[in-house]
């Protein structure tokens, strides 16, 4: 049973930084890619950034890019999330994500949520302005 944790949220002014941090338990965690997503209220759950299974390719959402960085440590079975210059648009529940099946290959950082089978219960993001 794969299981994810996030960790980190919080409320920030505009312009702070966070890190979320996904704990992941249930498989052997350096063999899958990963990814964070986010929902605002009234709006569908968008990509923000996606890691392979090595750390070695990342993808970032065009909103996010240049602001946000995704990596991942996998002696310690977590992926995260740094956000820098945090905006009031960047206000959602954020969630971290694995696919179902194996995913070691180099070139695999799905940004689609349909290839994503496992979900974390979310963690809330506010920023001020």
């Amino acid at each position: 049973q794969v299981q994810l944790v996030e960790s980190g949220g919080g409320l920030v002014q505009a312009g702070g930084s966070l890190r979320l941090s996904c704990a992941a338990s249930g498989r052997t965690f350096s063999r899958y890619a990963m990814g964070w997503f986010r929902q605002a209220p009234g709006k569908e759950r968008e990509f923000v950034a996606a890691i392979n299974y090595s750390g070695g390719l990342t993808y970032a959402a065009d909103s996010v890019k240049g602001r946000f960085t995704i990596s991942r440590d996998n002696a310690k079975n977590t992926v995260y999330l740094r956000m820098n210059s945090l905006k009031p648009e960047d206000t959602a529940v954020y969630y971290c994500a694995a696919p179902g099946g194996d995913s070691s290959s180099y070139y695999y950082a799905p940004r689609s949520k349909g290839e994503y089978t496992y979900w974390g219960q979310g963690t809330q993001v506010t920023v001020s302005s």
